[in-house]
């Protein structure tokens, strides 16, 4: 990273020691994703902020990384990349144990992956000098987090989603290579490819001790989805709640119309929608099915979907 600029930069920002910095990343990102993370340390230099920089080399890496981060010698951890790579951090920060957050540093996003979903919930606008100044300087607040478990495994947490159903089958068709070329492109083709194959039977799924029935469904802690599209407009990652997304038709007709409605912002009042608060879900389906947590997939069906209250701080851009 010998093109960044003085990590180390002399300047102290007026009112308060500059915050000490873990930044995590992967090498991997290029072009202009390279360029923002470039810029943004470049920034952060500038307020002061001292920045230890640990680049990953292997999968499962970032959250060893994170798990060793010392809350007396780094102030926030940063996670750089994606929201895959953000998901890799806060299990490592966290994981289903769901320490005390006073007992790991806080977290902070550098968003540089294809939809940036939980930079959009924090309120990040996509300019490198308004990144480094909320990391610099952004309020540091407890969020919820969701844990998922299922019958084999350790449990899996997350800060955004878990979904069930049509999203899951897409992101497990969509294959790296593809992602990389055309971003989220790759998530349209595999939506249309998945729109035409057989539908598999309805999932069972279970909200507080209520039964319902739908052929997908995507239990969110925050409002946005796929990036800044709406999905469940009253949800909050600070409240200790899920806001169970009940998706009840399956056929193209309805497929098209859920995909229409979030893409003009019209998804909430969309017949065959509903949005269900919970806290305790479970999810069964056919055997093998898959489930998505934060962009990845994390389990198979059956799970359960519980709560983590207030076991992460994050900072927010206001």
């Amino acid at each position: 990273m010998a093109s960044i600029p003085s990590l180390m930069a002399d300047s102290q920002r007026q009112g308060a020691e500059p915050r000490r910095l873990l930044v995590i990343f992967n090498p991997t990102a290029g072009g202009r994703r390279r360029r923002r993370l470039e810029a943004v340390l470049a920034a952060l230099a500038d307020f002061g902020c001292p920045i230890d920089l640990r680049a990953t080399t292997r999968p499962g890496e970032a959250a060893e990384l994170a798990r060793q981060a010392d809350p007396a010698a780094c102030d926030l951890v940063v996670a750089a990349g994606g929201d895959g790579t953000v998901n890799e951090l806060i299990n490592g920060l966290v994981g289903e144990a769901a320490a005390a957050p006073a007992a790991c540093p806080p977290l902070a996003v550098l968003p540089l992956g294809t939809a940036n979903v939980l930079a959009a919930e924090l309120g990040f606008d996509p300019v490198p000098a308004q990144i480094a100044r909320a990391i610099a300087r952004g309020p540091v607040r407890p969020v919820c987090l969701g844990c998922v478990r299922g019958n084999e495994g350790p449990g899996r947490v997350f800060s955004l989603m878990a979904g069930a159903g049509f999203d899951a089958r897409v992101v497990a068709g969509v294959g790296l290579r593809v992602k990389r070329l055309i971003g989220k492109g790759a998530y349209v083709l595999e939506g249309l490819h998945q729109m035409g194959r057989r539908r598999p039977p309805p999932l069972r799924v279970t909200v507080d001790a209520r039964a319902y029935q739908a052929a997908s469904v995507v239990v969110s802690k925050g409002r946005f989805y796929g990036g800044r599209y709406l999905l469940a407009p009253a949800a909050r990652l600070e409240e200790p709640l899920f806001h169970v997304c009940l998706f009840r038709h399956g056929d193209l007709r309805h497929s098209l119309r859920y995909a229409v409605a979030m893409q003009t912002g019209r998804l909430a009042g969309t017949a065959g929608l509903e949005i269900v608060a919970g806290r305790e879900i479970r999810i069964e389906g056919s055997p093998g099915e898959p489930l998505q947590a934060d962009g990845d997939i994390v389990a198979q069906l059956p799970v359960s979907i519980t709560l983590l209250p207030d076991a992460l701080r994050m900072v927010t851009a206001g």
